[in-house]
């Protein structure tokens, strides 16, 4: 146990526990890391006049992981910005989380981040300075590992926590990894387990077993530094990180950007410990409500699939994993290279065939 957890901050206030040091009871939207749901972003986004540029790479008009603007034939950057109300209570940990989940962004385009400014929403009482120090130190230490430097940051009064950060990253303008461009025949390799998104409904629930939250815990904490690293030593097609939209809306990203349809096996799909179980007790939060009933109608389920299994391919992640679409042949020294890396869950999901009726299929 850390020192300077929720309990420890609130023992130097001189305070009593309560509900309101509590980090994830101050989200009203329980159960929800406040992203939009994909249904009201699409309504939004169909209102905008997209930019254009010639040296705008990647913009929004496939829902890429981050932007790419060019500065000369070998040099381009990477933008993204991501940030949450609290998933788990300790701040130091949420630090790390929200600063692994913004990084994933670059790591996902084959970029390499380089600077960090920190996004802070944050209650004018009810909560001591030193808990969003500790966020922020939480967050300094993943920055570091990453080998980014954090240069500033914005705050703002906000009745509800909300943390993040704006990354800025380096990529070589012609080897720019797209969620577009996957290729029948290519398997699709997921870097990470999946049910962070029902586990930490559980977690604000005060069901979840202790073993259960530190390896979800343990998986959004990790940077999918190497992952990025492992896969630009193949011939990647497509690659996404999968997060709020699940592992569903963000593969069905791929596969229509791509005009192909995207198979996963049941069987093959890696979960982290006491998912299952939490799924079972009926523990889905409501992203992923939204995101079934948004994507639902790309998707084809076969009916031997069971409704836990379709339950958290929709479930919405917080810091995922890499999904990789390559050549089948490199696949398994990609697989072994990433589990060697760290990446002990890494597993070939699925695969990639000819569009057919759904651009999802579950099987």
């Amino acid at each position: 146990m850390r020192e300077n957890t929720v309990m420890s901050i609130i023992e130097e206030n001189n305070r009593g526990p309560s509900e309101g040091f509590r980090l994830t009871a101050r989200c009203k939207a329980a159960g929800c890391a406040g992203k939009l749901g994909p249904a009201d972003l699409a309504g939004v986004l169909e209102r905008l006049d997209l930019p254009t540029h010639p040296d705008l790479l990647v913009g929004i008009s496939t829902g890429d992981d981050a932007g790419v603007f060019r500065f000369s034939d070998d040099l381009a950057i990477v933008n993204t910005v991501d940030f949450f109300t609290p998933v788990v209570d300790d701040p130091f940990t949420y630090g790390q989380i929200s600063a692994a989940n913004a990084l994933s962004d670059v790591y996902a385009m084959g970029g390499v981040p380089r600077t960090a400014l920190n996004i802070v929403c944050w209650p004018q009482t009810g909560l001591p300075g030193a808990m969003l120090a500790e966020i922020l130190r939480g967050a300094a230490e993943k920055a570091r590992e990453a080998g980014v430097i954090v240069v500033g940051g914005h705050t703002v009064g906000d009745e509800e926590v909300k943390f993040g950060m704006a990354i800025t990253g380096v990529i070589d303008p012609r080897r720019i990894v797209r969620n577009v461009g996957a290729r029948p025949g290519d398997a699709l390799v997921l870097s990470k387990a999946l049910g962070t998104g029902i586990l930490l409904t559980a977690f604000k629930r005060d069901a979840l077993a202790d073993e259960y939250y530190q390896s979800a815990v343990r998986s959004m904490t990790q940077l999918n530094a190497a992952g990025a690293a492992a896969m630009l030593k193949y011939d990647v097609h497509a690659a996404t990180d999968v997060t709020g939209f699940g592992l569903v809306g963000h593969a069905l990203k791929m596969a229509v950007g791509s005009g192909a349809t995207i198979v996963f096996e049941e069987s093959d799909l890696p979960l982290l410990p006491g998912v299952l179980e939490q799924c079972r007790a009926g523990m889905t939060p409501g992203g992923g409500v939204r995101n079934r009933e948004y994507y639902a109608p790309n998707v084809r389920i076969s009916d031997e699939v069971s409704e836990e299994i379709a339950t958290i391919a929709f479930d919405p992640q917080t810091s995922g994993g890499l999904l990789i679409a390559l050549p089948e042949e490199q696949s398994l020294a990609l697989l072994s290279e990433l589990q060697s890396s760290g990446h002990r869950d890494a597993t070939i999901v699925g695969r990639v065939t000819t569009r057919g009726e759904h651009p999802i299929e579950i099987v």
